[in-house]
């Protein structure tokens, strides 16, 4: 909605600019993979070159914002992705790695100003997860390009 005399910033997902970071867990990997494919479509679909992505690879999902934080502090990316699987298990460890992980995210983007998509998925099934790749992975590298957009513009 517009408003007489009100700039508006809206939506931009042209990538054909940006650098993009992408961290992906290697835990559930065919799940992790599918993301990945999803994602990178997307990505290339937008304009972001190949060139322009990097591919960095973690053991889990808690790996995740450690490697995060370091691409964000190198100052060579515009945005990051995050893409990964948590799949609940039989004990509390599940609600451990999706609460830790989604707050290393969030604090990797508060703390450095590089907008982090993330695509780790939290799901009670391998079926849940799999069912959800092509949407998250393309929908985290629109969110990423969009951001990395509006920051450049705000």
């Amino acid at each position: 909605m517009k408003y007489d005399g009100m700039e508006e910033i809206g939506q931009n997902l042209d990538g054909s600019q940006l650098r993009i970071g992408v961290v992906m867990s290697r835990f559930n990997r065919d799940i992790c993979d599918a993301l990945l494919a999803s994602c990178t479509h997307a990505l290339l679909s937008h304009g972001v070159p190949a060139t322009n992505v990097l591919l960095v690879t973690v053991p889990g999902a808690l790996e995740i914002p450690l490697a995060l934080r370091k691409l964000a502090q190198s100052g060579r990316f515009d945005a990051l992705v995050a893409l990964g699987a948590v799949v609940r298990g039989d004990t509390y460890h599940f609600e451990v790695v999706s609460n830790e992980m989604a707050s290393g995210i969030t604090r990797v983007q508060l703390d450095t100003g590089v907008p982090v998509a993330n695509a780790v998925l939290t799901t009670d099934t391998d079926e849940q997860a799999h069912a959800r790749t092509a949407v998250k992975g393309a929908e985290a590298a629109e969110c990423a390009i969009e951001m990395a957009n509006l920051m450049r513009n705000l």
